[in-house]
Order: structure tokens, then C-alpha cells, then sequence
């Protein structure tokens, strides 16, 4: 069950990335959160029922929930028009204890510590972008969305589902690398589109809206 939420989470942020970046419309990105969302708290239930109550699995269903709450939130949010602040303000208490299960699963799992971090940043500049108003990070958050929705979930869930999870140092220390230059380049192709690209509306049509209503995970 894990594996297959960290799946969904590589389409929600490639899908909502995109829509931050203005490249789809974010009704279209929000419905998509809000069924995916829905798909992810229904399994984090049966992953509680089936793996007990171990250390190890409550970790891993309170980040199945952490993810489906906040693709829930971010896709309600778009729809109903509710302003991104309390969005925001949940993603920032995500982010802190993003940073908590990293920290639990260093011993075990340093790999998954490393995506956790990033996944912590992600939901950072969430809140930064929404709750203080810090709209020069939105392009930057958009194409980071974009390119850790592959790094860190769609590659990541493929190598869980065949059997081939690295928990060693090594993969741990690659993969910090390797994240730390895909912050590197969404900063590249943020200032590379400085003049900020058009946003695209509910009829798909270019038009001018923050992204700030981005969901993540």
C-alpha cells in the first residue's frame, strides 16, 4: 500500500506542478487532488488494518495521511474558493513533522529520511507561498514540484513495488545529492522564466493567477 500512495503522489505533483507553472488549468489539477487525496486516506485505512500497530507501519500510514490530506485540502481549497491561508498554515505543520519522521527514520530507513527532508521543503515553500505571501518562490516551487514528483515518488515507488528498496548509507547519500541538485536546477528554470510564464484558467486559456493554491506532498 505504501508504494502504491507514493505512486499517486508522483502524478499529484507532476499534475500540480504544472498548474503552478500555469501549463494546466488548477480546477482540472484541484479535481484530480481531490479523487487522488480520497484514494490515499482510503488505503493509509487498510495499511493500519493490515500492518498493526508497529512502530514502523504508524510512521508509514501518518505519512499516507499527511500526503491524502493535503492533496484533500489543496483540491477543496481551488474549489471552493477558501483562500490558501489555512492550506497554507496546515503544509507549514506538515513540513515540521516531515522533519520529525525523517529524523525516526534515519536509523532505519536513510533513504526515506533524505525524501522525507525534501518533501519537507516542498511543503515549505507551500507555506511560504501562501501564508507569507512570498510570491518570488512560485515559480521556483512550481518546477521544484515538477521535478521531485519523479525523483522523489515515481522512481522511488517503482523500485518499492519490484523489491529493490536501497536501505543502505550509500543510496541515502546519492539520493541527498541528487535532490539537492534538482533544487538547483527548479532555481535554474525559475529565473530561466523570470518573467513568469502565463497561468492557465479554468477554460485552459492563459490568464494571470498565483499559484499559490498548489497542493503537494
Amino acid at each position: 500500500m505504501p508504494y502504491v500512495c507514493l505512486l499517486l503522489s508522483g502524478a499529484a505533483l507532476l499534475v500540480n506542478g504544472l498548474a503552478g507553472l500555469g501549463h494546466l488549468p488548477r480546477r482540472d489539477a484541484a479535481a484530480f487532488s481531490l479523487v487522488l487525496g480520497g484514494t490515499q486516506l482510503v488505503l493509509g485505512v487498510v495499511h493500519l488494518y493490515a500492518a498493526g500497530n508497529g512502530a514502523e507501519a504508524l510512521m508509514t500510514a501518518a505519512g499516507m495521511f499527511l500526503f491524502g490530506l493535503t492533496y484533500v485540502y489543496g483540491g477543496m481549497d481551488v474549489l471552493l474558493g477558501l483562500g490558501s491561508r489555512g492550506l497554507g498554515w496546515f503544509c507549514g505543520m506538515v513540513a515540521f513533522v516531515g522533519l520529525l519522521l525523517a529524523a525516526a527514520w534515519l536509523a532505519v530507513d536513510p533513504l526515506l529520511a533524505v525524501l522525507w527532508v525534501c518533501w519537507a521543503v516542498l511543503w515549505g515553500l507551500l507555506f511560504a507561498s501562501n501564508v507569507m505571501g512570498a510570491a518570488r518562490l512560485e515559480p521556483f516551487t512550481g518546477w521544484a514540484l515538477v521535478l521531485a514528483s519523479q525523483v522523489t515518488a515515481t522512481v522511488p515507488a517503482f523500485l518499492g513495488l519490484a523489491g529493490l528498496w536501497p536501505r543502505n548509507s550509500w543510496a541515502a547519500l546519492v539520493a541527498a545529492v541528487l535532490l539537492a541538485g534538482l533544487f538547483v536546477a527548479a532555481r535554474a528554470l525559475a529565473r530561466r522564466g523570470h518573467d513568469g510564464p502565463r497561468r492557465a484558467g479554468i477554460s485552459g486559456e492563459g490568464q494571470e493567477v498565483g499559484p499559490e493554491r498548489l497542493t503537494a506532498g
